[in-house]
């Protein structure tokens, strides 16, 4: 096993890393958004600003504060208020539909919602059915006199001093910081509970295996903000760059953020991996050189092998792929930068353990072997926030990923358990088919979902967008992409029809939408 250092994890609340930051490292840029600068001193002294405002609105500890934010400086300083407050962060996706960011809002339980004014905006239709909706400027702003406020809109905090908090934590390592809701790709969104303890720990277990340090700039060309990066750059006191994901929304290309990335002096570049399946195939990538940058990390959904290694061998550091999931406050494995092995997930974070287990028996299964992926460590969460724990009594999650892993520790992801069906009783992967029909030339992006057969339980169909000039025959294209991918594939696996479309749904942060890609199209005939 390609185990990583045990570490030691201080028992202080999530806001402590900030803090300490601040005492290390004042002057040091902690986050850079365009050319607009905050220091770790600046950040923390924000953070104060808004613990102290967001106790003077709802009180504490303990009230869940929703927050919501496209790829914001303000969002750093509002959400380590709420943990320095006492409070519990619900993170809400700005990139959802405004109803479906109500939906979780109320099921949450916020009292107060913190947004930027764009997606506040979004949400202002929806303000009956809401609670106050608070602009993050407000509270990075210097408090007012708190003298005319009223208890009822100070809730029951009125007697608080403007700017001012308890020289103790409000909160402990084990108290939720933090209500994350999963993306309900594959089912309903659950309300994961982490603690301060989680998010400390993930952040060191990051740092560790991302290799940051006080010279790192970490490039966020993510759509939006991951707690797991902004806790891991301010825990090894690396400067965290915002530039989100212009190529998801249609307003940039994956090129322009590599360039703006060695522009910065980037060391780590983090995005995801359907913009790096995009990089790999951009006209322009030859043009393209790494700088400073000491790797590609990315996560969410399977890296594919080929791009992997094109990607690596044209920049010449190493493109790497980790796994995790909400549950785990992030992350629980990345590959090694050191050692990469591209197509793998990488091995475990350290003092995590990971196993496969059988999908019917629940029985552990032996190297190489294809089941559901189990992960346990000190990363995983306090439990969901309907109650149920998410863990069995020896501490092990069943993640819902299938997997395997060699002997040397390293996962290989092949689906989502709820994806995978079976046609003539075999295991049939989407995503293992997908990879197969993105290695044609005409293929610029799939998608498989299975269609329900009476003869062999279910069939794999295939959506295909088309990389080829508008005079050619879609059809025809799509009949040889077809015959080109069962020419690869087991029998059990081939694919009985392509449809051609314009696009593949995704969601926020680039999963294929494939619940509702199954609704529409698991009639298609064949």
């Amino acid at each position: 096993m390609a185990d990583r250092p045990s570490l030691d994890y201080p028992a202080i609340p999530v806001d402590g890393l900030l803090r300490r930051a601040a005492q290390r490292w004042p002057e040091r840029t902690a986050i850079q958004a365009g050319e607009a600068r905050i220091s770790f001193a600046e950040l923390d002294g924000a953070a104060d600003r808004a613990a102290a405002a967001i106790t003077r609105r709802v009180g504490g500890p303990g009230r869940r504060c929703a927050i919501t934010t496209v790829l914001s400086p303000l969002f750093a300083g509002a959400f380590y208020g709420i943990a320095r407050s006492g409070n519990v962060a619900v993170s809400v996706n700005p990139l959802h539909r405004p109803e479906a960011m109500v939906g979780t809002i109320a099921a949450s339980g916020a009292v107060l919602v913190l947004a930027d004014p764009r997606t506040a905006a979004r949400l202002a239709p929806f303000a009956d059915r809401l609670p106050p909706i608070v602009a993050l400027e407000e509270l990075a702003a210097p408090a007012p006199d708190p003298a005319g406020m009223s208890a009822a809109s100070a809730g029951g905090a009125a007697d608080t001093p403007p700017d001012t908090l308890p020289d103790t934590p409000a909160a402990g390592a084990e108290d939720v910081a933090c209500l994350h809701y999963t993306s309900g790709t594959t089912g309903e969104p659950k309300g994961v509970l982490l603690t301060h303890r989680n998010l400390v720990v993930n952040a060191m277990q990051t740092v560790q295996a991302h290799g940051l340090d006080t010279g790192a700039v970490a490039f966020n060309g993510l759509p939006a903000y991951h707690l797991m990066h902004l806790n891991a750059a301010v825990c090894a006191g690396a400067t965290q760059y915002l530039y989100g994901a212009p190529a998801l929304l249609g307003t940039g290309t994956v090129g322009e953020s590599v360039r703006a990335a060695v522009r910065v002096g980037a060391t780590h570049y983090y995005t995801l991996p359907v913009l790096l399946s995009m990089l790999a195939g951009a006209p322009d990538l030859d043009q393209l050189s790494s700088g400073p940058l000491r790797g590609m990390f990315c996560g969410g959904s399977a890296l594919p092998e080929p791009v992997a290694r094109r990607l690596g061998a044209h920049f010449g550091i190493p493109v790497l792929q980790g796994f995790g999931l909400a549950e785990a406050s992030s992350m629980t494995h990345l590959d090694r930068p050191d050692r990469p092995r591209p197509g793998s997930a990488g091995v475990p974070a350290a003092d995590t353990g990971a196993r496969v287990v059988d999908v019917e028996s629940r029985a552990p299964l032996e190297i190489g072997q294809v089941g559901e992926i189990q992960v346990r460590g000190p990363q995983l969460m306090a439990g969901y926030a309907d109650g149920t724990p998410g863990v069995d009594p020896d501490g092990w999650f069943s993640t819902g990923d299938v997997g395997r892993i060699d002997a040397d520790g390293h996962l290989y992801l092949v689906d989502r358990l709820k994806d995978v069906f079976k046609c003539d009783n075999e295991l049939v992967s989407p995503s293992e088919l997908e990879r197969v029909l993105a290695t044609h030339p005409a293929v610029r992006d799939c998608a498989v979902v299975d269609r329900p057969d009476p003869l062999h339980g279910a069939v794999p169909v295939a959506l295909l967008v088309l990389d080829v000039p508008v005079t050619a025959d879609a059809d025809e294209v799509a009949d040889s992409v077809l015959a080109y991918a069962n020419g690869r594939l087991a029998a059990f696996q081939r694919i009985v029809t392509a449809r051609v479309v314009e696009t593949v749904p995704r969601t926020p942060i680039g999963k294929i939408a494939r619940r509702a890609l199954r609704e529409t199209y698991a009639g298609v005939p064949g």
